[in-house]
């Protein structure tokens, strides 16, 4: 059992680390944060940084806190959904947290294809999140 949370360098990605590691932190179980990278895309100095960043401060708290996690960084996915949803079931995770992006209201029909797969395929509950304005 843990919690799997899908991470970016933008603010949906920030949401959602942040209240997955809230979530371990409340239920006392492990947090595996993946990081996917399109195919192609070259991670630059300050994604390498930012990525960096983010492990140290999640393994600060978690660490304090007394909790396993681990980092997956996925270099070639071809689907950040299935990355995701591959982690899930390799952990037996009880949550997947997502983030989401605010949407015009023509956009709200039209969920995100990645967040739509995870809602739909995923094998456990799914949390998505929405920045703070």
């Amino acid at each position: 059992m843990g919690i799997v949370v899908g991470y970016v360098a933008n603010p949906e990605g920030r949401a959602a680390l942040e209240r997955a590691g809230e979530a371990a932190l409340r239920y006392a179980v492990p947090l595996v944060v993946v990081h996917s990278r399109r195919p192609g895309r070259e991670v630059d100095a300050a994604d390498a940084e930012q990525l960096a960043g983010v492990h140290a401060s999640v393994q600060e708290k978690l660490v304090a806190a007394g909790l396993a996690h681990e980092m997956r960084d996925v270099p070639d996915s071809e689907d950040p959904a299935d990355d995701l949803i591959t982690a899930a079931e390799e952990t037996g995770a009880s949550l997947i947290v997502i983030g989401l992006r605010r949407r015009t209201p023509v956009g709200k029909l039209i969920l995100g294809a990645s967040a739509q797969r995870i809602l739909l395929d995923a094998p456990c509950p799914v949390l998505a999140v929405k920045p703070e304005d």
